[in-house]
């Protein structure tokens, strides 16, 4: 599977019988080259992909080629990679009905089922952006909008969440607590993508720095809608990590513990909070000028691997969720050996 996705991010051939937009299929010969050409076919060498840092890009300019090309390899492989831990903490909170039972992890689920969505609409506007459709550009760029704005309220409510249990020790015993958080979720976005259709439906299609991908195509409503949104999630987010940390530094304060232990344990914390908020998205505020490339390099990896890191930090790291796996593998083993006639002593 990765091995076809690396491929399909150096080349992509593909044989034109009739030449063109014009032929069967309806090709897009934008971001083409032609290779060999002869009286019976023509071989082009296409490269219609792009990278992930363009849902950020303030500049909204085009990249060099050269680092463009890496850019793409660490968007599509990473997207690739995330989906597929992301999808494993969903399976892992739904298998297990003990770890869904509370709001926080309830909240968890939605964030993560969020992130999986972005990551497959990102690669499905690359794809759409091939056919001479823009019809489907448009809704697919719209998709696209929706789940990333739903990403940025997923992530703000996660730190309001937070917030509630570590500074205000809110009773979130409330009637349908979840429930609101879902309404704010995932109608707040559909809302903002739903004014922007009525508006102006037109508003989404081909992004002008690059010719294969379906996005915001009016800089205007990119800066309102999506650039405006995320600084307005970010300060409240930046906050909350802030006077989270603080509070919990306060409690361990209290109490007596190993320094070592004290520092690995807070750092776990940060990095945990830093990709659960969406902090690593602010990284686009620094890419321009001389170090723009460079910022989207880190822009690129650390967004296109926010599902692996919450994996990892909210699956992998957790004593309760490896026991859940633990008892599951061990109680299969028992079965299997019974079922073979052999006792656990044998």
């Amino acid at each position: 599977m990765f091995l076809l996705f690396f491929q399909s991010i150096q080349q992509v051939r593909i044989l034109i019988a009739l030449g063109g937009r014009d032929g069967p299929g309806g090709w897009n010969s934008s971001g083409c080259e032609v290779n060999k050409t002869d009286v019976n076919y023509t071989s082009c060498q296409c490269n219609r992909l792009t990278h992930f840092g363009v849902l950020m890009d303030l500049s909204r300019s085009v990249v060099d080629k050269v680092h463009e090309h890496i850019l793409m390899i660490v968007a599509y492989s990473g997207c690739g990679i995330s989906s597929l831990f992301v999808g494993i903490t969903i399976v892992t909170h739904l298998v297990f009905h003990q770890l869904r039972q509370d709001n926080s992890s309830k909240i968890l689920i939605n964030l993560c089922v969020v992130l999986l969505m972005l990551n497959l609409s990102f690669l499905t506007c690359t794809w759409s952006a091939t056919f001479d459709n823009s019809g489907l550009c448009i809704a697919m760029a719209m998709l696209l909008h929706y789940f990333l704005l739903s990403s940025f309220t997923w992530m703000g409510l996660e730190a309001i969440h937070l917030y509630f249990l570590v500074v205000k020790v809110f009773n979130i015993n409330v009637k349908n607590y979840v429930f609101k958080f879902c309404l704010i979720g995932w109608g707040v976005p559909a809302t903002i993508v739903g004014i922007i259709s009525i508006v102006k439906k037109d508003l989404y299609g081909i992004l002008k720095s690059s010719s294969s991908f379906c996005w915001i195509e009016d800089d205007l409503t990119f800066y309102i809608s999506t650039v405006a949104y995320f600084c307005l999630i970010f300060l409240i987010n930046l906050a909350i990590f802030f006077t989270v940390l603080y509070q919990v530094s306060f409690m361990k304060s209290q109490k007596h513990r190993v320094l070592r232990s004290i520092v690995l344990h807070d750092l776990k914390s940060v990095a945990s909070l830093i990709f659960l908020f969406g902090l690593t998205w602010s990284l686009a505020f620094f890419a321009w000028g001389p170090v723009r490339t460079y910022f989207f390099y880190f822009f690129s990896f650390l967004n296109v691997a926010q599902g692996f890191f919450v994996f990892v930090f909210h699956c992998l790291l957790k004593k309760n969720v490896r026991k859940h796996w633990q008892d599951c593998l061990c109680c299969r083993r028992l079965q299997r050996n019974n079922k073979s006639g052999k006792t656990p002593d044998s």
